[in-house]
Order: structure tokens, then C-alpha cells, then sequence
């Protein structure tokens, strides 16, 4: 059975939202976004690049497929755009349909949690989330998530969607590996603590 692995930057208070550009998600009135672009160095692109070469199958809730699909295949200089494209990629939403339009996309029926519990179930393969913060809720309320990969940006944003909100299910983590950036981020691995890994 593969692992599911939660890959995202994240801020000291605990920030997801929108890391990449200013308009990003907007949602709440957030109007901090892009916060994660000025930490960008060559330890974490190789960090993302051998994530990238090691990973299975990508996890996808709605909102980030479709914020990915309207910026990475519009990018063709970028190595991360080739990888991107010919990845498998999973996307978990109750309101888009078939077909869906990024080659190698397959849309996950029913409750996010079943399908992608019967995912894991069905293959050895690892399947990594990207973003995605309430598909992410959404498994670790059914304890699906075995391993963390947290971009731990020196910033503290005061608001936004957070990786762990409150109100959330507890887990205890072990601390597997970290990685300090030039820019001062530190690239921490975290296992659940049922994970064998």
C-alpha cells in the first residue's frame, strides 16, 4: 500500500493560503497572497525537484487543479511543467465532470475521503497532495495522511487558511528529516505516527 503525503508551504502561524501569487485565493478577503515567492531558492527547488522525481500520483482538490491547470501548462520553460503534465493526476470534486480538461486527470466519484481511501488501498504507489487544504481536512479526519512535507516559511501572516485550524482532529508526528533553505525555510518531513515509514 502506497502513503499519502501532504507536500505544502506553510507560514509560522500555520498559513496555506494562496503561498504562490497575489491572486491566488482570495477567499475570506485574504490579501496576503504570493507570501511564499521571496523564500524561493536553489536548496528548495531541488528539494521540489526530487520530490517530484521520487512521487506517484498527484492528489488534487477543486480549487487548486483548476488554479494549476490555468497556470502550468502555460508554462513551458518550466522543468516543473513537463513533470506536471505527464503526472497522473487525481482530483477530488463533487462539482466538476468528465472529461476533465489536464491530460492524465482522473475525477474521484462520491465522498473525497472513500475514493481516495480506496486509492490507497487499491495501489503501491504514493500519492502526494498538493495544497488542496480541504481535501487535506478531509483525510486527516479519516486519518488517511501517513507523511507531512512542510515548506516552514520564517513569516507570520496574523490571517488565512491554515493547515490545521482549530478544531481539528489531534496527531502526533514524528520528525523524519529537515532541510534549512538559504532563505531560512525549513523543509521538515513529519510521519504519522501509525506510519511505518
Amino acid at each position: 500500500m502506497g502513503k499519502i503525503v501532504v507536500f505544502t508551504s506553510l507560514t509560522l502561524d500555520g498559513v496555506m493560503q494562496a503561498p504562490g501569487r497575489p491572486d491566488e485565493d482570495q477567499r475570506g478577503g485574504f490579501d496576503r497572497g504570493g507570501w511564499a515567492q521571496p523564500y524561493n531558492d536553489p536548496v528548495m527547488a531541488q528539494v521540489a525537484a526530487k520530490g517530484m522525481a521520487q512521487q506517484g500520483s498527484l492528489l488534487l482538490g477543486r480549487r487548486t487543479y483548476e488554479d494549476f491547470f490555468s497556470f502550468w501548462p502555460q508554462q513551458p520553460d518550466n522543468p516543473f511543467t513537463e513533470a506536471l503534465d505527464n503526472t497522473r493526476k487525481y482530483v477530488a470534486s463533487t462539482t466538476l465532470d468528465e472529461p476533465l480538461p489536464w491530460r492524465n486527470s482522473t475525477l474521484l466519484k462520491g465522498d473525497a475521503a472513500d475514493a481516495v481511501a480506496e486509492l490507497k488501498g487499491q495501489s503501491d504507489e504514493d500519492l502526494t497532495v498538493l495544497g488542496s487544504g480541504e481535501l487535506v481536512q478531509s483525510l486527516r479526519r479519516r486519518g488517511l495522511i501517513d507523511e507531512y512535507l512542510l515548506l516552514i516559511h520564517p513569516l507570520v501572516l496574523g490571517a488565512g487558511r491554515k493547515l490545521f485550524p482549530d478544531g481539528g482532529p489531534p496527531a502526533e508526528l514524528r520528525l523524519a528529516e529537515t532541510v534549512t533553505t538559504t532563505t531560512g525555510v525549513i523543509i521538515a518531513t513529519y510521519h504519522t505516527e501509525r506510519s511505518q515509514a
